[in-house]
């Protein structure tokens, strides 16, 4: 009877000690998202549709009164008017440089939320330029972001785009452009050469 009771106690502390130990895998709850990330969610869709759709007036909702804007040429921007005056500049106009953009990001983590009310989020870029007179341009970028909730919504407060200077499309059009150039240069003196040595001979 004794080693019955004995055998029931440790039966009982055994399951006790398992159903205590936290569960792993599958089995293990996530915990809540903050609904913070939905409503970022709904922002990033929205700016990045906007922006495919070459909508500024569509694009500045979504980004605050007084945001900072670095762009990949190291230029900054700051507020709407500033937004504005970049795009008109890079867009529209005589002088413009591109002709149109695309552009889709990959997130490489849930937001990085401070207090309920400010967020740093970063990631990845595929950009489609098309430039002025149609030589289309495509970069593999990086961003990263500062957001502020502000009345109820989640703005964007300062803007940072990259590119990889050691691996840089337009860095590499230049260095092509340069041999072309040195190419052609080769060519045109060894012909220049090869007619001055003609007319020598020739006695003219």
């Amino acid at each position: 009877m004794l080693m019955n009771t004995t055998r029931l106690t440790l039966l009982i502390a055994l399951t006790f000690s398992l159903a205590c130990l936290p569960r792993t895998g599958a089995q293990a709850a996530a915990p809540p998202e903050d609904p913070a990330h939905q409503e970022l969610r709904a922002l990033r869709d929205g700016l990045l549709a906007a922006i495919n759709r070459g909508d500024l007036a569509g694009i500045e909702p979504f980004l605050h009164t007084n945001c900072v804007v670095t762009w990949h040429n190291a230029e900054v921007s700051r507020g709407h008017a500033g937004v504005r005056a970049y795009f008109d500049r890079v867009m529209k106009g005589p002088n413009k440089l591109v002709d149109s953009f695309k552009c889709d990001i990959t997130v490489d983590e849930l937001t990085i939320l401070y207090g309920g009310d400010t967020g740093v989020c970063w990631g990845g870029t595929d950009e489609r330029f098309v430039l002025t007179g149609g030589k289309p341009l495509n970069i593999k970028g990086r961003w990263s972001a500062t957001l502020v909730k502000e009345n109820g919504r989640w703005l964007i407060a300062s803007l940072h785009a990259s590119t990889n200077l050691f691996d840089n499309v337009l860095l590499n059009l230049a260095e092509r452009a340069a041999v072309l150039a040195g190419v052609a240069c080769l060519a045109t003196g060894l012909i220049l050469g090869w007619r001055v040595g003609r007319r020598r001979k020739a006695g003219v």
